[in-house]
């Protein structure tokens, strides 16, 4: 790929699409292009085709979701589905139909079954039920999965799908009604730390077991992606190490400082028990994440108390 190739990175404001586009600008990409959802509403078919006809951009990279926790992915479930589906598909449809030469497709680890042999590999795509608690987000970006693997199939071209474990790291969302686990657990001890080191209350029984990828790591990901091909459609990216949320709790609260009690509310549900990734096909690729777990906590807090000043919440 040339580094004067024009690059169009959907969601370029979030989490993930702001980590991208800063790794591509650190790599040498120089034309790169975005638009923020004011300036172009993605679930807008017209709106989309009328965009890629003007730009015409060589590489589309789908940054762009609905995303949320387990409490939104619950109370908003059509949402969820739809818009996701929406947004993917329009991009996707109108990258085929203006020949553009690469596609990433970014979803979620969530895709995988709920009781799914661990480590999740490849293969277990659609093999037994989703976990119920985010299964209309995991269907929507299923839907994507497929779609790039169908237009690899019957026009041979080059979209690929890449499945980031959960994810944290600067530009996180801190809200705590649709945040995830652990920007939540930053926000939770936090204040709770600030308000004389309260008792922090958590969801579940700390049990679960989960594997966090920094959002820098995956921006590397899909810069690795851009610059080479890719023989297979669907592949994990993700750190191949996991830990028990209570354990994750733990060194939350040591990173921020909080000596207060922590909490668990065994009424609240816990999620799927584990998803660790298998990531032996991006190794195989030469691909591998950096960011150590703890540094990575530690780099995000330090943003959090950068930005905690003009923090606003998340609406649905």
């Amino acid at each position: 790929m040339k580094k004067t190739s024009k690059i169009y990175i959907a969601g370029h404001k979030g989490m993930v699409g702001s980590a991208i586009w800063n790794a591509l600008k650190k790599n040498g990409y120089d034309n790169l292009i975005g638009k923020t959802s004011k300036e172009l509403d993605l679930k807008n078919q017209i709106a989309v085709r009328e965009f890629f006809n003007v730009e015409k951009p060589d590489v589309v990279i789908d940054a762009a979701a609905r995303v949320g926790g387990i409490m939104a992915n619950s109370t908003y479930p059509f949402t969820f589905l739809m818009e996701n589906m929406q947004i993917q598909n329009n991009l996707i449809d109108t990258a085929l139909q203006q020949d553009v030469s690469k596609f990433i497709f970014l979803g979620s680890s969530c895709i995988y079954p709920k009781l799914a042999p661990q480590p999740l590999h490849e293969d277990c795509l659609l093999t037994s039920s989703l976990e119920p608690t985010n299964e209309w987000y995991a269907i929507a970006k299923i839907s994507g999965v497929k779609a790039c693997e169908a237009i690899r199939k019957q026009y041979g071209k080059d979209f690929v799908s890449l499945m980031p474990t959960n994810l944290y790291g600067p530009n996180d969302n801190f809200d705590l009604q649709t945040s995830h686990v652990l920007p939540a657990m930053i926000r939770k001890f936090h204040e709770a730390k600030l308000n004389g080191n309260e008792s922090v209350t958590l969801w579940g029984s700390g049990t679960p077991m989960r594997e966090f990828l920094h959002v820098e790591d995956l921006a590397e990901a899909v810069v690795f992606a851009v610059e080479n091909t890719f023989e297979e459609n669907l592949y994990n990216v993700g750190t191949g190490v996991d830990l028990t949320i209570k354990a994750l709790a733990e060194l939350i609260q040591k990173t921020v400082g909080h000596q207060g009690e922590i909490i668990w509310d065994s009424s609240k549900p816990d999620g799927t028990p584990r998803k660790l990734m298998d990531v032996s096909k991006m190794a195989k690729q030469g691909w591998k994440a950096t960011i150590a777990l703890e540094d990575g906590i530690r780099s995000t807090y330090d943003w959090f108390l950068e930005h905690a000043h003009s923090y606003k919440e998340v609406k649905i």
